[in-house]
């Protein structure tokens, strides 16, 4: 194959798409170091329309490169070496990390290890440094098949669950005795709810959803109560309470600060599953503020020494895996097409909590 495949969207318009066609570089045009890696497969979420939203913010945008008034979305998923000019890097090696949602990328590989590389190119510089990582994976079983699928879709989120959770653990829940989830059936979501249900008893887990996504929500048995988002007046207001908001809905979440009101002890904002309109007027109780995960990771990554946060996390993955593979269904499409399809989907919120998709611009 001669030719990369690539799907861009509008940044200022996330209806516009573009599917791009561009040459591949020939083994001569490869400077020292570089890789070409085929993007095999990868996931697609709610949460990749987070990135796409917070594009400009965050620096998603600046990394994988796109025509002007376009983005490419970054997504999680598996690449194969195809070709390499890096004397550790051998062709055929499969890799887990960060691609764009395109059929190929070429990776100036540096910090080559056993475990893994980073990408060095100029472009994708400033950003978290988890963004540039790539795992070697080729013969790993916890990157294999099924579980490499739990791996891309959920991997990414649950890192961002394990962070909150670590957090609020830290400042004692900020006082409260109930946590207040929003989006309940978001995956971050349930992956904190299984945390604090699992770890940190005897708080109490609420978890806020639509009438449509209740039933799911509460078959993961692991919210002590779920409540529809018109029924925010029922919540408790007579206790201290923390709340986690992963939808980005500015309404709801003024809502439920003036039911609340001065028992709403913390009010964190993590995902943005709803495009949020503009910023919020002085609400009761505490002030929203961003979760931001990078620097979570670099204080326990100073607290708790090299390997810290790894051996940490692998334990609490291996405690929320049952929870998957009895409540994820993981559907896989190929070919542009399906690609967009699975876009348009996930803008609208078309896609049931229950499923998972896995993509590929591979055809057959």
């Amino acid at each position: 194959m001669s030719t990369c495949t690539q799907f861009n969207v509008v940044k200022n318009d996330f209806q516009g798409t573009a599917l791009v066609q561009m040459s591949l570089p020939r083994l001569d045009e490869l400077s020292d170091g570089c890789l070409l890696v085929e993007v095999e497969r990868f996931a697609f979420t709610a949460n990749n329309i987070t990135y796409a939203m917070l594009g400009d913010i965050m620096k998603y945008w600046q990394l994988f490169k796109a025509p002007d008034g376009f983005g490419n979305i970054p997504v999680w998923g598996f690449g194969r070496v195809i070709a390499s000019m890096h004397p550790q890097i051998a062709a055929g090696e499969r890799l887990f990390g960060y691609f764009p949602m395109a059929s190929h990328l070429v990776i100036e590989a540096t910090d080559v290890s056993k475990r893994g590389l980073r990408d060095g190119a100029a472009h994708r510089q400033g950003v978290a440094p988890v963004y540039n990582a790539y795992a070697r994976v080729t013969d790993d079983p916890a990157f294999a098949g099924r579980n490499g699928d739990y791996q891309a879709l959920l991997r990414p989120l649950f890192m961002l669950s394990f962070l909150v959770d670590d957090f609020l653990a830290e400042e004692a829940f900020f006082g409260a005795r109930t946590v207040i989830l929003s989006s309940a059936s978001s995956k971050t979501a349930f992956g904190l709810a299984h945390l604090l249900h699992s770890k940190r008893k005897p708080i109490r887990v609420i978890g806020l959803t639509s009438a449509g996504n209740a039933d799911f929500v509460r078959s993961l048995d692991c919210y002590d109560d779920v409540v529809l988002y018109d029924r925010i007046d029922t919540l408790p207001a007579d206790h201290p309470v923390a709340f986690v908001d992963m939808a980005g809905n500015a309404d709801l979440r003024g809502r439920l600060h003036r039911h609340v009101g001065g028992k709403l002890v913390y009010s964190g904002r993590v995902g943005l599953t709803h495009q949020d309109e503009g910023e919020d007027a002085e609400l009761p109780g505490a002030q929203p503020s961003w979760f931001f995960a990078p620097d979570q990771i670099r204080k326990r990554a100073r607290e708790w020494g090299p390997g810290g946060i790894d051996t940490r996390f692998n334990a609490a993955w291996s405690g929320f895996l049952p929870l998957l593979e009895q409540s994820l269904e993981i559907a896989e499409s190929r070919g542009p097409v399906a690609v967009e399809k699975i876009y348009r989907d996930t803008l609208a919120g078309r896609v049931p909590p229950h499923q998972g998709h896995m993509l590929s611009f591979a055809v057959g």
